[in-house]
């Protein structure tokens, strides 16, 4: 497959993109750092691009050059973001706040917009993988830039799906866990005084025993990105916890239900009233 993956240069994105290079795959990095190196050590397998994905004309002008290499897209894979402001809301920057969104859902929206005509000429159903979690489905305090735009790209993947219902492609989100990444060693370094006593210690735990495995975040992304997976679309999958193996037998089911989406509870729902 041609997959285009952007934060290609570190962390799970750069995992991910030696995993789907073992698997045979052609794989277009999009980064803000150099990945020439890297990508002088894969034989053709891999390219790279210096693309801010917060910045349309950057990420416009990079899928022109990945139109003239590739005459389709089989899968995108939307890994770049950044933990940006961190501190109590209402004493935050406004200014590096707005840049924390910006980076993560303007970069996952710009992403999905430019590259969706590539993806359209995908000879098979075409896939699109969102990273999602880090304070998506409850309030993350002291990171609500980050939280607020990881929440966004939920409801950004939920309504192109259903928008693109009759389209061969299939959208969703993953939440990988707390997976030991540089986002884990920022949060030390911020110390308890900036990120909070329990996210130093959440982080500081994560470090010493190694935190959420990477594997199977990627497993499930690799799954996602398979034809095991057709019909599983406008999700939030969770990683570590959900069976999401199994999934791709329930596509029709899952269609029609609100189950891995972000909801409103009702009193109702928690047998209270009111």
């Amino acid at each position: 497959m041609n997959i285009v993956v952007t934060g290609s240069s570190s962390g799970i994105g750069r995992a991910l993109v030696v995993r789907l290079l073992g698997g045979g795959h052609g794989v277009w990095g999009l980064a803000r750092s150099d990945q020439s190196e890297f990508e002088a050590g894969h034989n053709g397998a891999f390219r790279s691009a210096r693309c801010d994905v917060a910045n349309w004309y950057d990420v416009a002008r990079t899928t022109t050059e990945v139109a003239a290499a590739w005459n389709h897209v089989d899968g995108l894979v939307c890994c770049a973001g950044s933990q940006g402001e961190v501190g109590p809301a209402l004493r935050a920057d406004p200014a590096r706040w707005s840049e924390t969104v910006r980076a993560n859902l303007e970069g996952t929206y710009n992403a999905v917009r430019s590259f969706h005509g590539l993806l359209s000429r995908a000879p098979r159903r075409a896939k699109i993988v969102c990273f999602s979690g880090g304070g998506a489905t409850k309030p993350r305090a002291r990171f609500s830039a980050y939280g607020v735009a990881k929440t966004g790209i939920v409801r950004l993947v939920e309504t192109i799906a259903e928008e693109e219902r009759l389209a061969p492609l299939d959208i969703n989100a993953v939440a990988p866990g707390a997976v030991s990444t540089r986002m884990t060693d920022e949060v030390i370094a911020l110390g308890p005084e900036l990120a909070g006593q329990a996210e130093f210690d959440s982080a500081t735990k994560q470090r010493a025993d190694g935190g959420a495995s990477m594997g199977r975040a990627l497993d499930l992304v690799e799954w996602l990105l398979s034809a095991k997976s057709d019909g599983v679309t406008g999700k939030l999958l969770s990683a570590p916890w959900d069976p999401w193996p199994g999934l791709g037998g329930h596509a029709a089911s899952l269609a029609k239900s609100d189950v891995y989406t972000l909801r409103r509870i009702v009193p109702e729902d928690r047998g209270m009233k009111f």
